[in-house]
C-alpha cells in the first residue's frame, strides 16, 4: 500500500476534530510512525501532510492562522461521469463493469495525469490547452478520432527583454513580414498504460486527432518496459512522424499523487517536488510540419467550442505580445 493510501487510513484516528487542539507536524510524524508500514523520511511525511491538507477530499486540514493539523469534518463527493474515461480508454470500459469505485479511480487517474502533463509542459516553457467540449457527455464517440486531449503552443519568437513571457516584438514583425507563423501547435493524445493490445489504436488515433496541427504527440503515463513494444512504436513514428513519450507514472504512482486541483495550484517548491517523481523518456521524436493544415482544421472546427477558445487565446497573446498561460490570457 502506498504512503498516501496509508495516511488516508491512519490520519482520521490520529488527528483531533477541533482545530483548537491541532497537533503539530513533529508530533504527527511521531504518531504516524507508530502505525505506519514502511520506512519513510520525515521530509516525505511533511510533504504529504502539506499536499493532502490542500485537498478538500483528504482527512487532514491545516490550521489557517497558526501551526498544526486537525481532522477535516467534511469530504467532497466522489467523481461522477465517464466521458473523460472513455476518451482515454479507446471508448471501452473493459474490466470496470458496473464498479463505480473502479470507474471513479480510473477517472481520477486520468485527471491527475492531465494535470501533471500541464504542469510539466508549463515548466518547460510550452503552453498547454486542454480540450473540454469535445468530450462532454453528449459528444459523439467519433470525437475520439477528431480531437486530441490537449494542444501545446510553442512560441517561435523568443522572449522579450527582462520578461520570459514577453514575446519579442521585432521577431513578431519579422515573421509577419515573411508570412511565417509566430507559434507552432502540437496535438497531444494522452493514454495511461501502453500495451501490445492497444498501441496501434492509440497511435492512429493520435495521427487522426492531430492531423491539423504542426505535429502530434502520444504521451503515456506508465513507462514502456517492453522493448518490442517500444520498437513497434518507433517504427510507426518513423513512418508517420508522431512523437511518443512516457512519464514513468504507473497507475499506483498516479494514485499516490495529490488531487488534480492541488497539482495545478501547487506552489513552485511543491511543483518541483512533484516533477521529480517523473521519469520522462522520449521513445521517438515528432516530425513537425511547417504549416498548420487549415483545411483539416476547418473540417472539424465547427464541431465544438474548443478551437474558438484556443485561437482566441492565441490572438490575445499576440495582441498583448505576451505568452500568457491559458487561464491567465
Amino acid at each position: 500500500m502506498s504512503l498516501r493510501d496509508q495516511l488516508y487510513q491512519l490520519l482520521p484516528d490520529l488527528l483531533p476534530a477541533d482545530p483548537v487542539d491541532a497537533v503539530k507536524g513533529t508530533e504527527l510524524i511521531r504518531l504516524t510512525r507508530m502505525k505506519l508500514q514502511g520506512d519513510y523520511s520525515d521530509a516525505s511525511l511533511r510533504y504529504h501532510y502539506s499536499i493532502m491538507s490542500c485537498d478538500p477530499a483528504s482527512p487532514i486540514a491545516k490550521v489557517e492562522k497558526g501551526q498544526g493539523y486537525y481532522r477535516r469534518s467534511a469530504q467532497v463527493p466522489p467523481l461522477a461521469g465517464a466521458r473523460e474515461l472513455l476518451s482515454l480508454t479507446q471508448g471501452r470500459l473493459d474490466g470496470l463493469g458496473e464498479n463505480s469505485d473502479a470507474v471513479d479511480t480510473a477517472i481520477l487517474r486520468i485527471r491527475k495525469f492531465r494535470a501533471v502533463m500541464a504542469r510539466y509542459f508549463e515548466q518547460n516553457a510550452r503552453f498547454p490547452f486542454t480540450f473540454r467540449f469535445a468530450f462532454q457527455e453528449d459528444s459523439p464517440l467519433e470525437n475520439f478520432w477528431k480531437f486530441p486531449e490537449a494542444a501545446l503552443v510553442d512560441w517561435q519568437t523568443g522572449p522579450g527583454v527582462d520578461d520570459d513571457l514577453k514575446l519579442n516584438p521585432s521577431e513578431l514583425r519579422r515573421k509577419q513580414q515573411l508570412g511565417l507563423a509566430a507559434y507552432q501547435l502540437t496535438g497531444v493524445r494522452l493514454r495511461i498504460i501502453p500495451s501490445h493490445a492497444s498501441y496501434r489504436e492509440d497511435f492512429f488515433q493520435t495521427v487522426s486527432a492531430c492531423a491539423w496541427a504542426n505535429s502530434g504527440e502520444l504521451i503515456y503515463a506508465a513507462p514502456i518496459e517492453d522493448e518490442a513494444l517500444a520498437d513497434s512504436l518507433r517504427h510507426l513514428s518513423q513512418e508517420f512522424g508522431i512523437g511518443v513519450t512516457t512519464f514513468g507514472l504507473t497507475p499506483e504512482a498516479l494514485d499516490d499523487l495529490p488531487r488534480p486541483a492541488n497539482i495545478l495550484n501547487a506552489h513552485p517548491t511543491e511543483t518541483e517536488a512533484l516533477l521529480t517523481r517523473l521519469d520522462v523518456q522520449r521513445i521517438s521524436t515528432p516530425r513537425p510540419r511547417n504549416q498548420i493544415d487549415w483545411q483539416a482544421l476547418n473540417a472539424i472546427r465547427g464541431s465544438g467550442e474548443d478551437f474558438d477558445l484556443l485561437f482566441n487565446w492565441i490572438d490575445r497573446c499576440l495582441e498583448n505580445q505576451r505568452a500568457a498561460p491559458f487561464s491567465e490570457a
